[in-house]
């Protein structure tokens, strides 16, 4: 007997694959700290982008595609509903507030149906386009996870923010791909957050709230593209013209 997954996968693959097992070590560290999962799937999104980087130069198989949306639910879909559900269920219990409490849970159960949805969809009509329908999981969860880190906790605000993305997924806004060069910009913004705290403890004389800054610039990124970039993010033959 031998592993079916040797041989039949290739590099970029085995990336997307620890971007699932990312997304699931978000899971169980949003029932203990949820800073840290909001770190473990900004990771993942630098996965996910690192697996595409990676099968243009080496190549990929016919199973990437299927493989990149079955990874994406579990960390951009699964994972920021659980951190939603945790700072939820943090203050508002079933015991205490059962209304708020049944809310947050069903805006997280809505979250991750509609990824589920629109992954699934993606993977079907939209796979090599330079184009995606709908926003995209990746930044929803971006957005999330930075929000969290930047302090904006409120459970209320986060509810409501789950369930717009979950409807912004299944709406038919157009969003260009990223640049590459804006891609690795925002990959840069994405480690710094997550390394902030290791920064910190290895020259205690950093100042307290650069994490938190860190956090607040990758925010405004990503609510820059996902305000503007269905109209303003011009296409790659620079002449100005919206895609």
């Amino acid at each position: 007997m031998h592993l079916r997954v040797i041989g039949r996968l290739g590099l970029a693959d085995a990336v997307t694959v620890a971007n699932a097992a990312v997304g699931f070590l978000a899971v169980v560290a949003a029932t203990i700290d949820v800073e840290l999962a909001a770190r473990l799937i900004l990771l993942a999104a630098i996965a996910d982008g690192l697996d595409g980087v990676v099968a243009r130069h080496r190549g990929s198989t016919p199973a990437g595609p299927y493989l990149d949306s079955l990874a994406d639910v579990a960390s951009f879909g699964v994972a920021p509903a659980a951190i939603v559900a945790a700072v939820v269920l943090d203050t508002h219990s079933f015991a205490t507030d059962p209304g708020l409490a049944a809310v947050g849970v069903l805006a997280g159960a809505l979250f991750v149906a509609m990824a589920v949805a629109r992954l699934g969809l993606y993977t079907a009509y939209d796979t090599g386009s330079r184009e995606t329908v709908g926003v995209p999981t990746t930044l929803a969860a971006t957005v999330l996870a930075a929000a969290v880190l930047a302090g904006y906790t409120d459970p209320v605000v986060l509810t409501a923010a789950t369930v717009a993305f979950a409807v912004l997924m299944g709406t038919t806004i157009t969003y260009p791909d990223l640049h590459a060069q804006d891609a690795v910009v925002m990959g840069i913004v994405q480690a710094a957050v997550i390394l902030a705290p290791l920064a910190r403890a290895a020259v205690p004389a950093l100042p307290a709230w650069i994490g938190e800054g860190f956090a607040f610039a990758l925010l405004f990124l990503a609510c820059g593209y996902l305000l503007l970039g269905p109209r303003f993010y011009w296409g790659e033959d620079g002449l100005g013209v919206p895609k």
